[in-house]
């Protein structure tokens, strides 16, 4: 007996049996249950760190998402590419074609999640996020289709979050399969790619070098690994204009510099850290910079706007029709110093339109002006379109099926600069309505370029929605940019304007990840 005893306890030191268990060999064992992993395994990307940081941009995601998907084609620009995958191997050639097949795990992989989305931006997303983590849970941001919300299986929920549990066994894995002329070589990821004259891209050409690597969500993603000055030479173009004076182009380099480096966790639930799509900055052909982009990134090199030695969230938009938006009517997001209400106009203008905008009055006298704003001259400034009932259904899908025609649409709230933080959408029955609010708004109503704007009613079911704006309309309108620059604004004046209270300039010590 006390040699069993005392192999017991040996057993329960290399073990971590618990004491009252030691003390008891005959006591059967409680086995503690094993929380499943929330998603598959994916490696942190490397921190955007130092005075050069690196940036890990997703040319292309959920790639190979089943065995039938579609295969990457690479091409090399000019000169030829080279290929290695995680063993060694390595190939070389002008251009890759790479399939996909499916490979059973030698064990199944139990995953379960509590989820929280979809949300129409990742700023609401992650709003929820911090809310989670502010309980001691792990939640991470996601975007498998949409942007969502994850937390461990069990994890308490903030008050008021609406939760969904999920469950899984994977028993199969896509793999990577590279097409020769021998026939077909299986290969493990990643995929290390380099180009010695550049990747052929969707028309453009991309230095690298390049990864392809997995995801969250069984599928795959290339990745171009970019130094953010680099990467400058693809956004800014695409995002205001390679022609735009030159003033606007630093501001729009900043904020694009800026962004980045404040957004690269973006997508570390994938390995990576930002898109190159609209739910990002868009990242396209570096070629269109041109000699001005080039002297605007060069004037501008390592200088971003920061609060508290922190780069900012430095959101911006197309145009915001002659009143800026505060972040929260945007967003759920607490309120920011510098992202403010207030009216994008000269003298004259500011002072025919003083803030709050929340009476329908109010917004209407703003939309049959234009004397004086900031940009008045971008084709959106002010626009017009109509929604109907079929619309309307339509948009929301299933959430409708419960409202009974005719249905009715109302503006329930407005922020200060006007903007429609809730809209109702509901029908001739006692059905609980459907109300919109903030993102979820021009998420759900795409036709509607922003969130400025009345309504009136035309006939049963059919309305006409007069508004002004393109974007979210917070922080730098780069029509009214633009507009600064043409008047003489140095790139300093234009940023103070749309975020009062930054700092321009580097950071005082070199970039980290968030």
């Amino acid at each position: 007996m006390i040699r069993l005893l005392t192999l017991t306890l040996l057993l329960c030191v290399g073990l971590g049996c618990r004491a009252r268990e030691q003390s008891d060999p005959l006591q059967p064992a409680v086995v503690e249950p094993v929380q499943r992993a929330m998603h598959r395994s994916v490696a942190d990307p490397p921190p955007v760190e130092g005075h050069e940081p690196v940036l890990w941009v997703a040319l292309e995601d959920h790639l190979g998402a089943a065995q039938t998907a579609a295969p990457l084609h690479l091409q090399a620009f000019a000169g030829s590419l080279s290929l290695r995958d995680a063993t060694g191997e390595q190939s070389s050639g002008s251009a890759f074609v790479i399939s996909w097949r499916s490979v059973a795990l030698a064990r199944p992989l139990k995953l379960a999640r509590r989820i929280a989305g979809p949300y129409a931006s990742f700023e609401s997303a992650d709003r929820v996020a911090s809310r989670w983590r502010a309980l001691g849970v792990a939640a991470e941001v996601a975007h498998p289709k949409e942007w969502e919300v994850w937390a461990p299986e069990g994890s308490p929920v903030p008050d008021g979050l609406a939760v969904r549990d999920w469950q899984s066994t994977v028993t199969s894995t896509v793999e990577p399969v590279l097409q020769t002329l021998e026939g077909e070589r299986p290969l493990q990821g990643p995929l290390l790619i380099e180009a010695s004259d550049g990747l052929l891209w969707a028309g453009g050409r991309f230095e690298g070098p390049f990864r392809l690597q997995r995801d969250a969500y069984g599928s795959w993603t290339l990745v171009e690994q970019v130094p953010v000055e680099r990467y400058l030479e693809g956004v800014v173009p695409h995002e205001i204009g390679a022609g735009s004076p030159m003033a606007a182009l630093q501001a729009q380099t900043v904020l694009a510099r800026t962004w980045a480096l404040a957004n690269s966790h973006r997508f570390s639930v994938d390995g990576y850290h930002l898109c190159s799509d609209t739910q990002c900055q868009v990242y396209s052909d570096p070629r269109h910079a041109g000699a001005a982009v080039r002297e605007a990134i060069a004037a501008t090199q390592g200088k971003l706007l920061s609060l508290n030695n922190q780069p900012i969230s430095a959101v911006y938009h197309a145009t915001n029709g002659g009143v800026m938006a505060a972040g929260p009517e945007a967003w759920a997001m607490q309120p920011s110093i510098y992202l403010r209400a207030k009216p994008d106009g000269d003298e004259g203008w500011r002072n025919r339109h003083s803030l709050p905008l929340q009476q329908r009055k109010a917004v209407e006298v703003l939309l049959a002006d234009r004397s004086g704003a900031y940009g008045q001259r971008h084709p959106r400034f002010r626009w017009t379109r109509t929604l109907s009932g079929p619309d309307l259904r339509q948009a929301l899908g299933a959430a409708a099926d419960p409202l009974v025609s005719p249905l009715q649409l109302k503006v329930m709230e407005r922020g200060a600069s006007g903007r429609v933080l809730a809209l109702q959408v509901s029908g001739s029955s006692d059905a609980a309505p459907v109300i919109l609010k903030l993102d979820a708004i021009r998420r759900t109503l795409p036709t509607l370029p922003s969130t400025l704007f009345v309504l009136e009613a035309q006939s049963v079911e059919r309305w006409l929605v007069v508004g002004g704006g393109f974007g979210h309309g917070a922080g730098l309108s780069q029509a009214g940019a633009i507009d600064l620059a043409w008047r003489g604004w140095p790139v300093e004046r234009i940023l103070s304007h749309y975020y009062p209270g930054t700092v321009y300039g580097p950071l005082s010590t070199p970039a980290q990840s968030p």
